[in-house]
């Protein structure tokens, strides 16, 4: 009885729709093909709420210690760490993420990406703005994606920055000739550091009333109105919403509690991990610690309203050492926090909405290198994506035998960003003038990801 009651009702909302859609074409006079248009423009207005988590694992993690272990490959190319089957048959990681492990149905891996940079910063700018690196590797020639989506889409909520990077940027996160306005709000302070978490600016000053807040702001608005009537260039303009957003921030409840990381459950906080610093005293040192809460702070801010975040979670470059520092620093914290991450977002229901994406600027070389290690490799490497529009317990492409170069399926960083921006609600083919006054597309090529649908 109750089957055949909702039949009957899922049959008049389509007579309805249907009676609607004859109404729409009928008086407005509407073609199929526009109205088709219409409920596309509503899709996309849908897909306006979306919000990124971007896990940035700056340095570049190795390709075969995480998510494209070749457990068959000779010792020199496999390296000192085995494979381990996951939840999904025929999908293995490395056996060092048994959590992750259990979960591989919530989240996926793309395992033949490659670009033809092999420095940090370049590789950051490559992966941050779809473009190729500028003169000066560590400064943005082009706007990164966070600072697109502040442009294109704008605030969820005006008490909330639009993008966010935890704890500082680095290269490759900057704004560029989109202006001020669109630089990334960083919190500067650190989810991982000891002691009570604090952001920088919201707690008034001792012996500031909010009268003399309120005055002070007036002041230092009619003062940048007086200097933007000789600015020639914009940038005051740009400058003075950028300080009006940062007001509206500043004194924001709503931004206070969602920065207020100290009001999560112990429990909670628990899960994510809390662990001490690993520092084995070699070159490349291992703060795994540091990206645990912070990926918590990031689940915080999307849930309140920020479209993107991105969490600095260096620093993967493992030229000595490298199986050590992997071993005994992160690879048992991302096991623990990425886990957490994925379920908490689950739970909510917000990893409907809310894609994340795991990568750095590059992979490591196929073969182990004398100072047990890896070093840079930009012409393999892999990607763990999540929510939004990625189904779980896939893989795109794969590399060969030595994980040393795309064997099927290749992609550029460019196509995950295509499936990022399509998530967001983002049009690439908008062209936005540069310094110069030259239009540059948002993003030069790249093509949404069809695989992880």
């Amino acid at each position: 009885m109750a089957r055949r009651r909702g039949c009957a009702e899922f049959e008049q909302r389509m007579q309805r729709r249907s009676f609607l859609q004859a109404g729409a074409l009928g008086v407005m006079g509407l073609s199929l093909p526009q109205l088709l248009k219409l409920e596309a423009q509503a899709a996309t207005d849908a897909r306006k709420s979306h919000s990124v988590i971007i896990l940035w694992m700056r340095g570049g993690p190795s390709q075969h210690e995480t998510w494209d272990p070749k457990p068959d490959a000779p010792i020199d190319y496999r390296g000192a760490f085995g494979a381990i089957d996951t939840a999904v048959p025929g999908i293995q990681i490395v056996d060092l993420m048994p959590q992750c492990a259990k979960i591989m149905d919530k989240w996926s891996i793309v395992r033949s990406l490659y670009h033809d940079n092999a420095g940090h910063s370049a590789g950051d700018q490559i992966l941050f703005t779809g473009h190729p690196p500028g003169p000066m590797a560590d400064v943005n020639y082009q706007p990164s994606c966070g600072s697109i989506v502040s442009k294109q889409l704008g605030h969820l909520s005006p008490q909330l920055p639009s993008y966010v990077v935890v704890p500082r940027q680095v290269p490759g996160t900057d704004a560029a000739y989109l202006g001020a306005a669109h630089r990334p709000y960083e919190t500067e302070a650190d989810p991982a550091s000891e002691g009570p978490f604090q952001v920088r600016g919201f707690s008034p000053l001792e012996g500031i009333t909010t009268d003399r807040f309120d005055y002070r702001r007036s002041l230092l608005q009619n003062v940048d109105r007086l200097r933007a009537e000789l600015d020639r260039d914009g940038q005051m303009e740009a400058m003075d919403e950028f300080q009006k957003r940062a007001w509206s921030i500043l004194t924001s409840s709503k931004a206070a509690e969602a920065f207020n990381l100290d009001a999560e459950p112990q429990a909670v906080r628990d899960r994510y991990g809390f662990m001490p610093t690993y520092n084995p005293g070699v070159p490349n040192r291992c703060s795994a610690s540091a990206f645990s809460q912070r990926m918590l702070l990031a689940r915080r801010l999307v849930e309140a309203g920020v479209r993107l975040v991105t969490v600095d979670c260096r620093w993967w470059d493992t030229h000595v050492e490298g199986f050590d520092s992997m071993q005994n620093g992160f690879l048992p914290r991302w096991d623990q926090c990425y886990s957490a991450l994925i379920e908490d977002l689950d739970q909510r229901g917000l990893l409907e909405t809310t894609m994340v994406i795991a990568w750095g600027e590059f992979g490591r070389t196929p073969r182990v290198n004398k100072d047990s290690g890896r070093d840079h490799y930009p012409n393999v490497f892999s990607a763990a994506l999540a929510g939004g529009p990625v189904r779980g317990g896939r893989v795109v492409g794969s590399s060969d035998s030595h994980g040393a170069f795309p064997l099927e399926n290749p992609k550029q960083p460019q196509d995950v960003l295509a499936t990022m921006y399509r998530h967001l609600g983002v049009d690439t083919d908008i062209h936005y003038e540069n310094e110069a006054g030259r239009p540059i597309k948002v993003l030069p090529f790249g093509t949404p990801l069809g695989e992880l649908a």
